[in-house]
């Protein structure tokens, strides 16, 4: 049987759908490809709701910031919130903002890179909007991390707030800063927090 819970309109909706299966996952998000679509490590659905045009103008600008050093850089590849990617630990995650090395990315075979990449990126970004909690994002970045991710910055623009997470490390707390930094592990990447808020 399959149970759904509903929640409020700006909040995501949860699915229940036991013994779906990656395919089928696939089959699901190409039935309902008006919807942002995840999947948690124990298989549930999160529904999300279109973005606030606050909140999609602010992610643009991140985008654009992320592409433009990207060009420069030359060493990896940009995906915009769109993207999804399926996890070591099974779950499909799109986050905001991502970035992976051109070897990792060319590791993959065509049909791989063409369906929910079997890839943790190496950044993210996740950016707080109306119908986020912040203990769900902060949960989000654990598990990014948990997966391989090598940076991962979570912003929060309703208290102006950059949260950066590393491997092994303390989460560090930056409060309206001016510039965040990628370095050293994205080295040139420095983000204009005043575009964002």
């Amino acid at each position: 049987m399959n149970t759904l819970q509903i929640k409020p309109s700006t909040t995501p909706l949860a699915i229940q759908l036991p013994g779906m299966t990656h395919q089928g996952f696939i089959e699901f998000c190409l039935a309902n490809r008006e919807l942002r679509i995840e999947r948690t490590a124990t298989g549930d659905i999160i529904v999300t709701p279109p973005a606030f045009s606050d909140t999609s103008h602010s992610n643009g600008r991140l985008i654009q910031q992320l592409f433009n050093w990207a060009d420069q850089d030359g060493t990896g590849i940009v995906f915009e919130s769109s993207g999804g990617f399926t996890l070591p630990n099974g779950a499909t995650r799109s986050p905001d903002a991502a970035w992976i090395l051109l070897q990792r990315w060319h590791a993959l075979t065509p049909e791989q890179q063409a369906s929910f990449a079997p890839i943790c990126p190496d950044f993210v970004i996740e950016l707080r909007s109306a119908s986020d909690t912040l203990k769900s994002l902060q949960t989000k970045m654990q598990e990014y991390l948990d997966n391989g991710l090598r940076l991962g910055f979570l912003i929060d623009r309703k208290t102006k707030t950059v949260y950066i997470y590393r491997p092994d490390q303390a989460v560090v707390t930056m409060e309206n800063p001016a510039i965040v930094s990628g370095a050293p592990e994205l080295p040139g990447l420095a983000l204009t927090m005043k575009q964002i808020w």
